[in-house]
């Protein structure tokens, strides 16, 4: 039972985290240029949990490590979350990723 309230406790730091940089980055956003902040606000929500559900559980970067290890010998990484992480790609991408699709379609409609 702890691992899930870890893991529920990370996704909703990720969350956090998440909707805070995207809501400074779109206040700049809007002082620079002008135009409607809700809008805005719901079409980064959407690229961020795109984002953040394509490469939340590092594939990407171990994808691009693959010929560099292999050139020295090495074998390919492990999948685990290592480093005290909980949660895995999938869950990042259910519990993060997806209440950023939401609350981006709430905000756009």
């Amino acid at each position: 039972m702890s691992t899930v309230v870890r893991g529920l406790r990370e996704a909703l730091v990720l969350f956090v985290i998440a909707v805070v940089v995207i809501a400074v980055a779109v206040g700049v956003w809007v002082a620079i240029s002008g135009g409607d902040f809700t809008h805005r606000l719901g079409v980064a929500f959407l690229l961020v949990g795109g984002l953040i559900g394509m490469t939340g559980d590092l594939t990407l970067s171990r994808i691009g490590m693959l010929p560099a290890r292999s050139t020295f010998g090495l074998a390919p990484e492990r999948a685990d979350g290592g480093g005290g992480r909980v949660l895995t790609g999938i869950g990042i991408f259910l519990f993060v990723s997806i209440p950023l699709f939401v609350v981006g379609i709430l905000l756009i409609t």
